[in-house]
């Protein structure tokens, strides 16, 4: 049984580190999301208004951050959207990493370290998610078919 309760633990990790990679491309356009709505329901939207304008808020920022992506031209403002895009995804890979790791290790360097790691890790995985969502561009493929 212990052996049991062992497995399950390291499957519902997995599904936790799973979920938060998987994720953390939508941490900017959750927390536009969740601001606006916020805002929306402080200004008397009621709680279905600020769902629907928060919803709204967040697939905008999604689909604008989409379209920057696939048709700026200049390398360096790509970069910029997608920094956009990855920087609350470390800051939450951090957060998520530090919330592990402060339960299993007491000392608080180790627990910085780690969570930095967390953070570099979700915030790599996360930049190569949104540069791979992005159709290649014409002129590359004609230079490799070349």
């Amino acid at each position: 049984m212990i052996i049991l309760s062992i497995l399950a633990s390291f499957a519902a990790i997995g599904a936790i580190c799973w979920l938060l990679f998987t994720l953390a491309v939508f941490a900017l356009p959750a927390f536009v999301g969740v601001t606006v709505g916020v805002w929306a329901h402080a200004s008397g939207a009621g709680l279905i208004g600020a769902f629907l304008v928060g919803v709204l808020a967040a697939g905008a920022t999604l689909t604008i951050g989409h379209l920057l992506i696939g048709f700026l031209r200049p390398l360096w403002l790509k970069v910029l959207v997608a920094l956009a895009f990855v920087a609350p995804a470390a800051v939450a890979g951090f957060h998520a990493t530090h919330g592990i790791v402060k339960h299993l290790m007491p000392s608080e360097t180790w627990q910085l370290a780690f969570s930095i790691i967390g953070a570099i890790a979700v915030g790599v995985t996360a930049l190569l998610r949104v540069t791979g969502m992005t159709a290649p561009d014409p002129s590359a493929q004609q230079i490799a078919r070349a």
